[in-house]
């Protein structure tokens, strides 16, 4: 044995680690509310056109019930409609909703809305204006 032997470190003993049991994987609200008999419906993702702000697209996922919803609801326009025909049509009503929303609470705070000029010829080439 040398000089320096007896400071060397030890070497940890390596223990065989027991295998970690398998997580079950947790379910997706999708899961939870198909299971449930819930309709479901979100947007996964949305896409912007850097070229052109005004144009882009959403990713919607749903499930069955929600397509049932749909088309008790008049979605389906003739029996040949997908899935996704029937949920487009629908995204598309929301939309136009938001939209016009947004333009009458727009209409409905516009000052120049409600004002009315009236103006009365007073002779001589002159009006009055009120």
């Amino acid at each position: 044995m040398g000089l320096f032997d007896r400071f060397k470190k030890k070497q940890p003993e390596i223990k065989a680690k027991a295998e970690p049991k398998p997580k079950k994987a947790e379910k997706t609200e999708k899961e939870l509310a198909t299971e449930k008999g819930e309709p479901y419906v979100t947007v996964l993702s949305m896409e912007i056109d850097p070229e052109n702000m005004q144009s882009g697209a959403f990713e919607l996922d749903w499930n069955d019930k929600f397509v049932s919803n749909l088309i008790r609801a008049g979605y389906q326009m003739n029996s040949k409609d997908t899935d996704a025909d029937i949920v487009d049509r629908w995204f598309t009503t929301v939309c136009r909703n938001v939209v016009l929303e947004t333009y009458e609470q727009y209409e409905a705070m516009n000052p120049e809305r409600d004002r009315v000029v009236k103006s009365r010829n007073i002779g001589d080439g002159r009006s009055e204006v009120s």
